[in-house]
């Protein structure tokens, strides 16, 4: 039986967290901070600590990857974006934007998965699409439908038709692509992630419908989402702006389902959305105000979920 959600994550505690100029020439979600750079990297683990002690806390099975000092890396902190786990043990590595994001991936971090007992049948690496300048930023770039095999994906500067064709092929995925856009200081700009406006859960779908722009191409999301049978709770482009969109469906090791949204995400929302989410699922509010400032990501970009089967 294939699974929407897994009890078992992995996130890498970040030793050189900052602000990364390569990244920020498409990710307007970042802003540079005044403070000093200790003192942000001593926060930032502090956020991630709590993070992770909230999962925990909920029965779930947490892999915690420490950062290597060297070579300095500031999105360590955001794995999803590297690789992908699926349940008939292929591991995914993906084709980066910015150069020095490419330094995250991590030979050892794959020998870890493979010493704690989880099978790793076939490595699809598509990293080679990076020598002509096309990229697919794992589960930034892609929202999966696990059960239903369908990779929702919106067009950007990191997310390209190529390497999109190529994982669909190679994973059996069937791909629902369309551009998405975001107004910044009164121009329109495409969504660096998907991840950014659109979550799936098991029975859920959040989704910032307003920021698809062509009507052929909303009408396929929502008929996609329907024909599938989620229940569809639309976001507005200002709490998109609050990270609203950037959740992920987890469980524990008792099979209780979560819905895990950062707490700006969590107060940007209604009541009646709030209220939808939790019909369907536990919710989880971590705080994690200067990871998602300086770094331009939210909570399901820290998450790497671990669907590979046991040994």
């Amino acid at each position: 039986m294939i699974n929407q959600t897994t009890s078992k994550i992995l996130m890498v505690r970040p030793a050189n967290f900052g602000f990364n100029p390569e990244t920020a020439e498409n990710n307007f979600y970042q802003q540079k901070d005044d403070r000093d750079l200790a003192e942000i990297r001593t926060i930032a683990r502090r956020e991630f600590d709590g993070f992770v002690s909230l999962l925990q806390e909920k029965g779930v099975d947490v892999l915690i990857i420490e950062d290597t000092d060297l070579p300095k890396k500031t999105d360590a902190v955001f794995p999803n974006n590297w690789f992908s786990t699926h349940d008939d043990g292929k591991l995914v590595l993906y084709p980066m934007f910015s150069p020095n994001r490419r330094l995250e991936r991590r030979k050892d971090i794959i020998e870890i998965l493979i010493q704690k007992g989880f099978k790793i049948s076939e490595i699809v690496d598509l990293t080679f699409f990076e020598q002509n300048g096309q990229f697919l930023e794992g589960t930034g770039s892609l929202i999966l439908d696990r059960i239903n095999k369908v990779a929702y994906a919106c067009r950007s500067p990191r997310t390209h038709n190529t390497p999109l064709g190529y994982f669909g092929k190679l994973m059996g995925f069937e791909i629902v692509d369309f551009d998405a856009v975001q107004v910044i200081s009164g121009e329109s700009s495409q969504i660096y992630h998907t991840n950014v406006m659109m979550h799936i859960g098991t029975e859920i779908a959040v989704v910032c419908l307003d920021s698809i722009s062509l009507a052929s191409e909303k009408l396929k999301v929502q008929e996609y989402l329907e024909k599938t049978g989620k229940k569809m709770i639309p976001i507005t482009s200002k709490q998109k702006f609050q990270f609203a969109g950037n959740m992920l469906e987890i469980q524990n090791k008792l099979g209780t389902k979560f819905t895990v949204m950062s707490e700006s995400a969590f107060q940007s929302l209604g009541e009646v959305q709030i209220n939808t989410i939790k019909r369907y699922t536990e919710i989880i509010v971590p705080k994690i105000p200067t990871i998602e400032k300086i770094g331009g990501g939210s909570v399901r970009c820290m998450m790497a979920e671990i669907f590979l089967p046991s040994m």
